[in-house]
């Protein structure tokens, strides 16, 4: 299994997002990138511990590729907004990908320069390799999952059927 995390916006639809793709294993809100060990939401939040809310996604590429992977990404996120996306502001927000791996990092420079082109240079997304994470408190892990009628800023039908790898949930 391979993994990377993806960061866009508020964590709990991001997370519900690619729990729903054939492919991934497995997924887990995680606070990433930023300036303190083992922070709590309300550091996090407050911009105390400048961490931004991201989904660590572990998947099978022989499924589903990192390519597959920032496609999805790129339907739902803003990629020209900084410490922003739809109603959700703040630093926590950033857009950001993470890799565990030199080559997948140069796998997402490459797709994101091919998808991107000449505007290349207007996308704000953070792109790093080899970050400290921590995972999120229990209480926001698949938290749509546990709050049905929670707060989700992605539109989760932006998923075709054929790339759920279950019954849609949402």
């Amino acid at each position: 299994m391979k993994k990377i995390i993806l960061c866009g916006g508020c964590f709990w639809g991001v997370q519900a997002y690619f729990d729903l793709l054939k492919g991934v294993n497995d997924t887990w809100a995680v606070y990433a990138d930023g300036k303190k060990d083992n922070p709590s939401y309300t550091e996090v939040s407050h911009e105390i511990s400048m961490h931004a809310e991201g989904v660590l996604i572990e998947f099978d590429e022989s499924i589903i590729s990192i390519e597959d992977l920032l496609s999805h990404y790129l339907r739902f996120v803003d990629p020209y907004s900084v410490n922003k996306q739809q109603e959700d502001a703040g630093i926590n927000y950033r857009t950001a990908i993470f890799t565990f791996e030199a080559f997948d990092l140069v796998v997402v420079y490459e797709y994101l320069m091919n998808y991107f082109k000449s505007n290349y240079s207007l996308m704000k997304i953070i792109i790093k390799n080899d970050i400290k994470y921590f995972l999120a408190e229990e209480y926001h892990q698949h938290y749509l999952d546990k709050n049905k009628n929670g707060y989700c800023h992605i539109d989760l039908k932006l998923i075709k059927d054929e790339e759920i790898k279950d019954e849609r949930k949402y």
